[in-house]
């Protein structure tokens, strides 16, 4: 058996109402993705975060005519942006986005396995962690730079803490790197659930402590701090995360266009000796050390 698949170009404003529409047409499957290599940051709660530019694509049988399609959405007032179908061998729809993950390598030791994946390094640091909605799944240049970082910082029996943990993927990896023991706070109470599923699945998480950002205990402090957010929260939270840092604590930024970058580091200057800062593609990662004396 065949399938066809609709491929339809919109926006974050209009990407529902065509899920909805084409869910009532028939669609088997309709799917959500990034129409413009935008990364999606966990949202706040409750949110629903989507693309500015989104690709809704809809799975009917083979025998459907996408033109009746796409007219019984302009019937509805919804005008896809761009537009074009495929036919799917049967089978191939259900593997086809799989194949988009294949398990990453970062750094010397550490490798991202997806759960139908077989490692391609057994004797390797894996972990074990499927693609989602919520960013932290190391497909992304940010992300990538983290885990770099921290499969060549020592963690050896060291306080991590991921801030904005989203999938727990940081605070994960470093657990499997060696770290005595992680924290990971975001503001989104389905992260941190999704993080103690991801670590109980990596068999980590009685190593791993979980906390909404105002409930991270006062007098916390930890030997080393990532966070891969965004720019401005990183600025405006600075005094903060400085304070989370232990003296000669390693510190890891991202989430930072290259654009704004030198704004970054000025605002953690005053705490910490910084690197030269790292870049891929557009984005960039600022760390450094906690001085011991200010």
């Amino acid at each position: 058996m065949a399938w066809l698949q609709l491929h339809l170009a919109t926006t974050e404003a209009h990407a529902d109402a065509f899920q909805s529409a084409l869910e009532d047409m028939g669609a088997c499957a309709v799917t959500l993705t990034d129409g413009a290599d935008q990364p999606v940051f966990e949202p706040p709660p409750g949110a629903r975060p989507l693309w500015q530019n989104t690709v809704v694509s809809a799975l009917f049988d083979a025998d459907r005519d996408p033109a009746l399609i796409l007219a019984a959405l302009q019937q509805q007032g919804l005008d896809a942006q761009a537009h074009h179908h495929e036919t799917l061998d049967d089978q191939a729809w259900e593997r086809a986005w799989m194949d988009d993950f294949a398990p990453m390598r970062f750094g010397e030791r550490l490798w991202i396995v997806p759960s139908w994946s077989e490692s391609p390094d057994p004797q390797a640091v894996n972990l074990k962690l499927d693609p989602g909605l919520a960013f932290g799944t190391g497909t992304h240049e940010t992300t990538a730079l983290c885990l770099e970082w921290l499969d060549r910082t020592d963690l050896q029996g060291k306080a991590v803490l991921d801030f904005g943990c989203g999938s727990g993927v940081l605070a994960i990896a470093a657990l499997l790197l060696g770290a005595g023991n992680a924290t990971g706070t975001d503001i989104d109470s389905q992260a941190l659930t999704a993080s103690e599923d991801n670590a109980r699945n990596n068999g980590v998480a009685d190593g791993l402590s979980l906390y909404l950002p105002e409930n991270l205990p006062a007098d916390y402090r930890c030997d080393v701090l990532v966070a891969n957010i965004l720019a401005g929260p990183l600025v405006e939270l600075a005094d903060q995360l400085a304070g989370y840092c232990r003296a000669g604590a390693s510190l890891a930024l991202s989430g930072i266009l290259a654009e704004q970058a030198e704004s970054v580091r000025s605002a953690y200057a005053p705490w910490f000796d910084l690197n030269p800062t790292s870049q891929q593609g557009d984005w960039v990662r600022i760390d450094g050390v906690r001085r011991k004396t200010e």
